[in-house]
């Protein structure tokens, strides 16, 4: 029987694991945390029964995700629960612009921008599982939906700035602008517009959904597929050198770059070895989870029944902040994304005390206290929000990067989604999973495509593996 080891128990290594396990390998997962799940973890963090998310939240991908079906995920357990609402975006006047799982239904309240705006999402958002089948690959590759994807595409190169001023209102402008900076990056840049794109399309196709009982939730079903195929979990270890490992015909790294690098030391070629360590991360994420009596107190109505609630203001403002903390500048307004799951899962909540889980966008390798700074951001559109708070967890950048090193400097979304980077990434290759090194892949987040608790880039790998495997 050919064996494999993966290290690392995220979204992507134990999808890798699982579909190595169904293809008849052995399959042994080592994880240094004493918990397996990486980004897609959960825990009762500030009072009994109250569940937090880690880090992955809100998963539109994950939801639509071919491996998971593949895996047939829901035999194992995992549900999915979708908001009221998918995201509100507030503004100081009161109002808040929706973004609804219908693009009609989002057109309709965003008024005179609601044309462009169907115009814009729904023709990818009504062919998005063939859509995602491309835009999931790495981009040096034949598509199978070329126009679908050219349509798509010709927008995503567009900076997201550009594709605001398509927009007549400030609502739909800076709910645009609010997607959009979940790529962390300059948002004047080119290709700034493509995480917006598939997260907007996605939300229009599948929701904002989050798993029931917590993220957790997704790597349990995963764990749950890789134990009844034989394989092992092993938690609590490090692994710092390929020399400690046994030998085995497929080795995956659900690591950084850098991580890889120096876990494979001489034997990564020279050429590689270099361009995982030049891999640039981004900007960092400053983590507050809060347990809040009662929810919070939204002015905005549509605010508390929404999963998401994106706070940075207008659209000029998101733009300025996100380019403040690029250059290394702590905006005294941050960019803040709140995470209400109880919303769709009500599960998650203790009583009356709701779980509240938020970020601030800030410089890479923050080394303040944004605490403050994100209250008194919930507090411009939640008067009253500080004196419901009962308890808080806070993880500034340093501790996620313990918490999971692949956070390397708070980047929680796998590396700087400069240009270059969302295309080809972690270097400029036809098999970005491959490593130069006989069986030993790379399949974490900083590999195609990207960012969120999909598995995707874990099954790619695999894929590639298998099919290496069988051709020896």
């Amino acid at each position: 029987m050919s064996t494999a080891i993966v290290v690392g128990s995220g979204p992507n290594g134990l999808s890798a694991a699982a579909k190595l396990a169904r293809a008849g390998l052995h399959v042994t997962v080592i994880e240094a945390a004493p918990t397996i799940g990486g980004g897609a973890r959960s825990a009762e963090k500030i009072l009994p029964n109250l569940i937090h998310d880690e880090c992955a939240a809100f998963h539109p991908l994950a939801v639509a995700s071919p491996i998971y079906k593949e895996l047939e995920l829901h035999r194992y357990g995992l549900e999915w629960c979708s908001p009221p609402i998918q995201c509100a975006h507030p503004f100081d006047d009161g109002s808040a612009a929706e973004l609804h799982q219908s693009v009609h239904e989002t057109a309709k309240r965003l008024g005179k921008s609601g044309a462009r705006w169907n115009k814009v999402f729904s023709s990818s958002a009504e062919n998005f599982d063939d859509l995602l089948s491309d835009i999931s690959k790495p981009i040096l590759r034949i598509p199978k939906h070329p126009l679908l994807l050219a349509q798509f595409g010709a927008r995503a190169l567009l900076p997201a700035s550009v594709l605001a001023t398509l927009l007549k209102s400030e609502a739909a402008r800076g709910l645009w602008m609010g997607v959009a900076a979940h790529a962390l990056y300059p948002l004047t840049t080119p290709f700034s517009s493509s995480v917006g794109l598939s997260l907007v399309v996605a939300a229009h196709a599948e929701g904002w959904p989050v798993a029931k009982g917590g993220s957790q939730s997704i790597a349990n079903a995963l764990v749950s597929v890789i134990k009844a195929h034989g394989g092992v979990i092993e938690t609590g270890h490090a692994v710092k050198s390929v020399t400690e490992l046994p030998p085995v015909d497929v080795l995956m790294l659900d690591v950084s770059p850098s991580i890889a690098a120096n876990i494979l030391g001489d034997r990564l070629p020279s050429k590689i070895s270099a361009a995982y360590k030049r891999y640039r991360h981004g900007a960092g994420a400053f983590k507050v989870d809060f347990a809040v009596e009662g929810g919070v107190p939204w002015t905005a109505t549509a605010a508390h029944q929404a999963g998401t609630v994106h706070l940075g203001g207008s659209a000029a403002e998101v733009m300025a902040g996100e380019a403040m903390i690029h250059a290394g500048r702590m905006p005294e307004r941050p960019f803040v994304l709140v995470g209400q799951q109880y919303v769709a899962d009500p599960s998650r909540a203790s009583g009356d005390v709701k779980p509240v889980w938020s970020y601030a966008h800030v410089p890479h390798g923050f080394e303040g206290d944004a605490t403050e700074a994100i209250i008194k951001q919930i507090e411009r559109f939640a008067p009253g929000f500080r004196d419901r708070i009962v308890g808080m967890a806070t993880r500034s950048t340093t501790q996620m990067s313990v918490h999971n090193a692949n956070y390397v400097g708070g980047d929680i979304i796998g590396g700087q989604s400069s240009p270059r980077q969302l295309l080809f990434r972690p270097r400029l290759t036809t098999s970005p999973y491959s490593t130069g090194v006989a069986g030993t892949y790379l399949c974490s987040a900083s590999t195609p495509p990207g960012a969120g608790a999909h598995g995707l880039c874990g099954a790619n790998a695999a894929e590639l593996a298998i099919s290496e495997l069988r051709s020896r």
